[in-house]
Order: structure tokens, then sequence, then C-alpha cells
């Protein structure tokens, strides 16, 4: 746990998948990222699907929900899941229950950010695993989501996202805004047109929740960026930009897929810039 002002921060995992290590990286050669994170037989690499709860003594915010528990046999095996760690277990381990999150923020739909937002009944019927919750959305995000183009299409299922507007507990907001006092979405772009990150701020201190913008400690260099990023070049300008301002300012920073570096800040060197690890992600 880390506290930024008078709110505490938790890493909560829903354990890890993999995905192709040369999509990860984009035009960075192999031999070059396989030295910081080696791929399986299958050329994948290890990915953490790391969540954020803010308690903030007035409203409790999850921030993303990882994969969840709908997947099938063919998707668990092509994507290697691993849920020995789930994020309600992880949440039951700080005395929570689903009922008790305020806000549920999603950076964006794709599967590995937004499958944990609904869950399936006994019955078969799906139903958002968090009952009392409003999901925050980017509007944009969801008309993306809802008509994906042929690159995009496999990287949404509708049953994560669109029974929650059904039952009335979606919030659609438009660029920055304000989800409770001391937590504001904040539109990046880059991974996806509407992607949104999450500050959180208290007593002049800040945290920031990277999403897919930022995926892994190692994502920090400019020029690693994922194939899967459909605006590469507004990645890279805006990490240039908010690396160079989170290590002026000192932000504890959430990284979701990083497969050991939970939170961490970012201290610059010779070489640009490191992340001096907070927390590690729980195995």
């Amino acid at each position: 746990m880390q506290r930024v002002g008078e709110f505490e921060l938790h890493a909560l995992s829903d354990g890890f998948f993999r995905l192709d290590g040369g999509a990860m990286f984009g035009i960075v050669p192999k031999p070059v990222w396989e030295k910081v994170c080696p791929p399986d037989e299958r050329n994948r690499i290890l990915l953490s699907l790391t969540c954020l709860l803010v308690k903030t003594g007035h409203k409790t915010v999850l921030v993303d929900t990882g994969i969840g528990d709908k997947r099938d046999a063919k998707f668990t095996e092509m994507y290697a899941v691993d849920r020995s760690r789930t994020l309600l277990r992880s949440l039951a381990e700080l005395g929570m229950k689903p009922d008790e999150i305020d806000y549920v923020v999603l950076s964006h739909l794709h599967f590995d950010h937004a499958g944990g937002a609904t869950r399936r009944e006994i019955n078969g019927d799906v139903t958002p695993t968090f009952p009392k919750a409003t999901y925050i959305i980017q509007e944009g995000m969801w008309n993306e989501a809802l008509d994906p183009n042929p690159r995009t299409k496999g990287s949404y299922l509708k049953e994560d996202f669109t029974e929650l507007r059904l039952m009335g507990r979606v919030k659609f907001v438009r660029g920055d805004e304000e989800v409770t006092r001391g937590v504001r979405t904040r539109l990046t772009g880059g991974h996806v047109r509407h992607h949104q990150g999450v500050e959180i701020e208290s007593a002049g201190k800040k945290a920031f929740f990277w999403g897919d913008l930022l995926p892994t400690t190692h994502h920090a260099k400019p020029a690693w960026v994922m194939s899967y990023d459909l605006f590469p070049h507004e990645v890279a300008a805006m990490k240039e930009k908010m690396v160079a301002q989170a290590a002026a300012e000192d932000w504890i920073n959430v990284f979701e897929h990083d497969p050991d570096i939970a939170m961490g800040r970012f201290v610059k060197d010779e070489k640009g810039y490191r992340v001096e690890p907070l927390e590690r992600v729980k195995r």
C-alpha cells in the first residue's frame, strides 16, 4: 500500500496472461526486448493484470478490472491466462466486498481491462461485478468499442460492458473530469483514441495510473511503443512529456501490465529514466 496525502493506494492483482512479445514492443528488435522480457516457446511474454484501488476516506474507486472469469478454455489457452490470483480475492484480502466499490473507472474497454467489469451468473446472465458502483467510461471509447474497425475488433468482448448501460450503471465522461474529490480522469488517447489514465492528487502529492499508455516499466522509453497502439506517434510524444513530468514531480506511478513492478517512481539518470520500485506485483 502507498499513500498520496490522505488517500490509500492498493495494487490489486487479477492474475497474469501472455501476449506476443513482438506486438508488445513494436519496432524494437527482438534481440533487444527479449533481454528484459524473455518470451516463451510461442514468443509470448508474461504480463500482469494489476488494477488499482483508491480509498479516499469518503469514496472508494477501482481503476480497471482485469480479464475476469467469463472466458472459455480456448481463450484461456491462447493467452495463457493465470488466475491463481483474482481481483475479487485481492479485494477480500483487504476485507472488502464488491458492493463496497463506489466507482469503477475503465481506462478503455479492451478485454484485459474491462473483462472483470461484469460476471456470469450460474444461470448464464451477465451482471455487474460491482453492483453498487458507477462505471466511468469515456463516451468516445464506448462508441469505438461498439463499432470497432477490423484491426481492433478482436480486442472488445461486448459482454464485458454492454449490460452495464442496460442496468443504468454507466456514467459517460468527455475528456478530463473529476470522479470524486482528488481523483480525475485524464484523456490521453494514443493506445486507442479515447484511452484515459487516472490522476490521484492530495496534499500536493500525485499518483498516476498509466493503463496501456505505458503498460510496463520497459515502455518508459518513448520509442518503445506497442503494435497494439493505434496512434504510436501520439504515444511516444505523450510518454516523453509525461514521464519527465512524473519524475520532476515525484509521482507514484501504477503499471498495469508489468509482471514485476506494480508501483514505482521515475528517476532520471544518464541513460534517460529508470523506475525505482515502490511495490512489487503479488504472486
